[in-house]
Order: C-alpha cells, then structure tokens, then sequence
C-alpha cells in the first residue's frame, strides 16, 4: 500500500476532497516523523508503537569483495505492533 492508496480509500470514505486528504495524510506522517526526531517514540492506540534506538558501531564484510568494514553507529526506526493489530491479522 501506498501514501497514494492511503489518500484514496481515505477520500472515499472521508466525504472531503482529495486535495484536503493528501494534506491531511502528508500533514500526519510529518508530524510523526518530527516526534521521532524529538522524542525518539510515537504510541498509537490500537496500531502500535514507532520508535528510534541508537545500534552501536560494530564490524562487517562487504559482500562483493570480502574485506572487513566498520559499520558505523546509527539510529534505526522501530515499529512493534499492539495486541489488537496482531489479533487483527492473525484472526
């Protein structure tokens, strides 16, 4: 599924217009990706829970050739779904 799909089925249902869904739709995945810069976590009842960690720095292979790398540390993105949602999908 696609932010495309998401506008779609949202205009459908939604009775505005396709133009004031996008925002709509744009204007919450913005404010989710602002809080997990800010607050390293975003909860939604019923769904889940988004939320950023920091993965140390650690040694690899590159695969192509072989040799030895050094991955360097980061922050990933996290998602773990609530009881209902995998109740949901597992029904």
């Amino acid at each position: 599924m696609t932010k495309a799909d998401i506008v779609e089925i949202t205009y459908g249902k939604a009775g505005l217009s396709k133009k004031d869904v996008a925002e709509v739709v744009d204007f919450l995945f913005e404010t989710i990706k602002e809080e997990l810069e800010v607050n390293d976590i975003v909860k939604i009842s019923g769904f889940g829970n988004f939320s950023v960690r920091q993965k140390r720095a650690r040694r690899g292979r590159n695969p192509r050739t072989g040799e030895e790398i050094t991955i360097s540390e980061r922050k990933v993105m996290t998602f773990k779904s609530s009881q209902i949602l995998k109740k949901l999908i597992n029904s």
